[in-house]
Parts: structure tokens; C-alpha cells; sequence
């Protein structure tokens, strides 16, 4: 499988820092396929993320966005093959404000000038695409909601159909069921896993979450103090090699309806 996403020996030590947040960390992801990253906090879970996304200028190492670097590009360059790559946050960084179809549509202001972006001049293409896509993901009934009135998990929606605006082949997820309940976080893993297969886009997620990881990812990258110590099929993932990257017992690792945040 030809790869959309490439990390080459990528190493990230913050100003201020004598340890490295990622240390010689090899990737690849093809698409359609869904990573799941997991590890304790400070890992370096959300680093790797950032630099792929160029939001974080890595210390060394090399990033690949379909064949094409990012490292070392020129602006220009980084904000054309920053289209390729969605993002979705923990706190969905929407306008709350402004509505959910505004919202959305910033999702193609990467491929706008300035002047038509800052007046809101999208093309009549782009607005069937931003409804269709809220009718998939059942936001369509609150396109002129203010984004503000949404629940948490709402929010977290139209921060993916965001994303899926920009027509990405990857799209980077850091911790996108953090603050959900569990029924909202069981609706956006099994959205973010069926629209990226659907569409054929590549998807690194982050999660704290052990079973969503299990549940939902194709593959597991498991990471700890800045290195990936496992990376193979989530269906090989044993127990024990959970235990050995948390350095926890299973049982302190899996989330219910109780225990949502478990800290890990």
C-alpha cells in the first residue's frame, strides 16, 4: 500500500528542554487505514501529531504528505499540502459564536484568497458539499445553530465535518473523545472510522482510551517517554504488552460509563 503519510527518524526536543518529546520515530500510514496512538500522558503522542501537521517545526527527521516534504518546505508549499491534512482537536476549536455551517465552511479557506475568505465567498460546490456532509453526520437540522448551543459531542461533529472539508487524504485526530461522555464518544469514534474508510483517508488518532483503541483502529501505535515500542495489528495487541507501555495493569486502563477519564 503506497503511503500518504511518512515519518522518517522524526525527533522533537522543545526550547528550554534537554529530553526529546519524539525521538527516532518511523511511520507510515496507507490510506484508509486507521492508527490508533496510545501511551501515558507526555509520551509524545500529541508532538508527533503537530509535527506531521507542520504546527510544530520537528528538532530533525523528515515528514512525507503523499510523496511531497513538509519538513524544510517553503510557506507556500506548507500551506498547499497543509489542504491534504485534516485536523481535529480535543476541544474542537470551533467559533461558538458563529454558526455551524459558518463553521464548517472554514474548512475551505486553504484553498481561498484572503479577500474571498475574510467575505465569506464560497462557491455554491463547496456549500452542497458542507450540506451533505452535515446531513451524513445528522447535524443537518442545525445548520444555523450557533455553535455555542451544541453539546460537547455536536461540537466535536461539525469540528470533523470541518475537517472533511478540506478534502483531506489524512486527518489527524488528537484525543477526540477526551471530553465526551461515552455514548457521544461511541458516536464520533464510529463517525471518524467509517467516513475515513468511506473516503479512503488515512487517520492517525490519539486516545487515551485503551478499548476505543481496541475497538476502533485497524492499527496501534503504542508509544512511551517519546519512542513507539509497538506497532502492529490491534488484533495482536496482548495484554501484557498493553501493561508494559503503561507500565499499569489492564484493569486500571479501560474505561466504562463510570470512569471515563481514567488517569493513565
Amino acid at each position: 500500500m503506497e503511503p500518504v503519510v511518512e515519518v522518517w527518524d522524526l525527533q522533537k526536543t522543545y526550547r528550554g528542554s534537554e529530553k526529546p518529546a519524539v525521538r527516532g520515530l518511523n511511520l507510515a500510514v496507507g490510506k484508509g487505514e486507521m492508527i490508533g496512538v496510545i501511551g501515558p500522558s507526555g509520551a509524545g503522542k500529541s508532538t508527533l501529531l503537530r509535527c506531521i501537521n507542520h504546527l510544530v517545526i520537528p528538532t530533525a527527521g523528515r515528514i512525507f504528505i503523499e510523496g511531497e516534504e513538509i519538513t524544510g518546505a517553503s510557506a507556500v508549499k506548507i500551506r498547499k499540502l497543509r489542504r491534504r491534512v485534516g485536523m481535529v482537536f480535543q476541544h474542537h476549536n470551533l467559533v461558538a459564536r458563529l454558526t455551524v455551517l459558518q463553521n464548517v465552511m472554514h474548512g475551505r479557506l486553504g484553498y481561498m484568497n484572503t479577500l474571498d475568505g475574510v467575505l465569506g465567498r464560497y462557491t455554491e460546490d463547496d456549500k452542497r458539499r458542507a450540506l451533505d456532509i452535515l446531513d451524513q453526520t445528522g447535524l443537518g437540522d442545525f445548520l444555523y445553530h450557533r455553535a455555542g448551543e451544541l453539546s460537547g459531542g455536536q461540537r466535536q461533529r461539525a469540528g470533523i465535518v470541518r475537517a472533511l472539508m478540506q478534502e483531506p487524504s489524512a486527518l489527524l485526530c488528537d484525543e477526540p473523545i477526551a471530553s465526551l461522555d461515552p455514548a457521544s464518544a461511541q458516536v464520533v469514534m464510529e463517525l471518524i472510522r467509517d467516513l475515513c474508510r468511506r473516503r479512503a483517508i488515512a487517520c492517525i488518532v490519539n486516545l487515551h482510551q485503551v478499548d476505543a483503541a481496541l475497538k476502533y483502529t485497524d492499527r496501534i501505535i503504542g508509544m512511551f517517554e517519546g519512542e513507539i515500542v509497538y506497532d502492529g495489528p490491534t488484533s495482536e495487541l496482548t495484554g501484557p504488552e498493553i501493561e508494559k507501555i503503561y507500565n499499569k495493569p489492564m484493569s486500571e486502563l479501560m474505561i466504562n460509563a463510570e470512569r471515563q477519564e481514567a488517569d493513565i
